[in-house]
């Protein structure tokens, strides 16, 4: 059974096919024959080395990816969310040693797997859970209610889309900050205002609202140079666990995906709104599993609107 996946750490070269052991659904559980995995630059950690330490406690191989889209062919016992044989799904991986959605045929819980939004290619539906449960999680923590005004940095990629959009979609008012080429993108997302982009981040922010924002979801990894953008009292979320000095009442907080694994009901709900039209499935480019390493070059260069897949078909 194919893969992609890495023996040693290093560049977009170090990925390669493995070949793995087949898996089978146990109680609980499904089994998906997959056919699209998005690339995410969390996938990128996995393989460059960053999470070495981590990934000792198992033997290389190791295989990255959290998000996939395919076709259920086995279901255990037990399985009680309603997938069946055939159906066409989506679900978020939390990688583990050989257990990453770069592979062909993967075991997951009942509670990762959700229905594949309807009309929604296989390469399309791959990018939402991952991102769109990030999203989910930052609202989420920062708790803000409609009418209030959230900003948005990394508003072009998957997660900063995905959280202008939901954020819309819960009455918020969400301003973004912008790249000239990417303004127009940023609009259609919904933000009701747009900021250029670059230096004095937060002065920008206060040039429309002079105390503040109630809160701000952190994409870009501005961190402490986006804090005194935040009101007093107001709440601030990064990812990738920043989490800033204690100051003015702001409530900081990590958004951290894994938190969300097997949270059928929130990633349910997320393909419910993208077959709404609340939420766009974005697409840079499709690769096979032979060029991942150009999925993961062209990642890392930077610049891509929407997710690379890598197909499994």
């Amino acid at each position: 059974m194919r893969a992609v996946g890495i023996r040693v750490h290093g560049g977009p070269d170090a990925l390669e096919v493995l070949d793995v052991p087949e898996v089978y659904a146990g109680p609980g559980e499904i089994r998906i024959r997959n056919q699209a995995s998005a690339v995410n630059p969390t996938d990128v950690i996995v393989r460059n080395g960053m999470r070495a330490e981590l990934q000792k406690k198992y033997p290389p191989p190791y295989i990255p990816g959290m998000d996939l889209a395919g076709v259920v062919d086995q279901v255990g016992e037990g399985v009680s969310t309603g997938i069946k044989v055939g159906d066409n799904v989506i679900a978020m991986v939390v990688p583990k040693s050989i257990h990453g959605a770069y592979r062909e045929q993967i075991v997951l819980d009942q509670r990762a797997v959700v229905k594949s939004p309807e009309n929604a290619s296989y390469v399309e539906a791959c990018t939402l859970p991952m991102n769109g449960l990030t999203a989910r999680l930052s609202l989420d923590l920062l708790g803000l209610k409609s009418g209030q005004v959230l900003a948005v940095t990394g508003g072009p990629g998957a997660y900063g889309g995905y959280v202008i959009q939901l954020a819309k979609a819960e009455g918020l008012t969400v301003i973004a900050d912008s790249s000239k080429g990417d303004e127009q993108l940023i609009s259609s997302l919904g933000a009701d205002i747009i900021i250029a982009r670059g230096e004095n981040y937060s002065e920008k922010i206060r040039e429309h609202f002079p105390a503040g924002v109630d809160g701000l979801a952190d994409g870009a990894l501005l961190n402490e140079h986006a804090i005194d953008a935040v009101k007093d009292g107001g709440s601030f979320t990064a990812i990738r666990g920043f989490k800033g000095s204690p100051q003015r009442d702001i409530k900081f907080t990590a958004t951290w995906v894994t938190t969300y694994d097997c949270e059928y009901e929130k990633l349910e709900q997320l393909r419910k709104q993208t077959e709404q039209g609340e939420l766009d499935l974005r697409v840079a480019d499709t690769v096979s599993p032979e060029n991942a390493s150009e999925a993961h070059r062209r990642l890392e260069a930077g610049g891509t609107r929407g997710r690379m897949v890598i197909t499994w078909g």
